[in-house]
């Protein structure tokens, strides 16, 4: 992926939330992937969160980072699938204010050359809410590293060109401001 070198990188404050009825930071490896890539790319680790597979709970903790302003992105793991008990797409749902129709498609095009058709069952979803970014990823460790290695720490990186999230962000509350 091309950077360009001569620009300034800036540090994206990233909270980590896993979702998960039966993880804890003891035994939390998708979240200790990304915690530990987040801090490797140079970004700063704003917090990091477990909360069980229940909407209520993960839409609050997503509505409070969104409200803290040393939050700029959040990335959740777990609770994207199918079943039952899997409603992280639904607390976003009712989170978000805009959608990244992007990050899902191309999320599951890669996931696709590794797994296969099994990528249908993802619902890894984006988008913006009070100028924060929320991206969500499957449980796995193996799609928390797509998702990081081939998405997002390229466009958390306001080197990378031809363009980046990073350098949108001043202008993801425009709506709000008068006009």
């Amino acid at each position: 992926m091309p950077l360009d070198e001569s620009r300034p990188f800036l540090p994206v404050r990233i909270a980590v939330l896993t979702v998960s009825d039966t993880r804890d930071l003891s035994n939390d490896r998708s979240g200790d992937l990304l915690a530990g890539r987040i801090e490797a790319a140079g970004h700063v680790l704003a917090d990091r969160a477990i909360e069980k597979d229940d909407a209520a709970r993960i839409e609050s903790r997503l509505r409070g980072w969104v409200a803290d302003a040393q939050v700029d992105c959040v990335i959740t793991t777990g609770g994207t699938g199918i079943t039952g008990r899997d409603v992280t797409p639904e607390a976003f749902d009712r989170v978000l204010e805009k959608r990244i129709e992007g990050f899902g498609e191309l999320f599951r095009m890669l996931s696709f050359q590794k797994i296969g058709t099994s990528t249908i069952q993802s619902r890894a979803i984006g988008g913006v809410a009070g100028g924060t970014y929320l991206f969500a990823l499957p449980g796995s460790t193996g799609a928390c590293k797509d998702g990081w290695d081939d998405i997002l720490r390229w466009q958390l990186d306001s080197r990378h060109r031809p363009c980046n999230l990073v350098e949108l962000m001043p202008r993801l509350q425009e709506h709000l401001r008068p006009g």
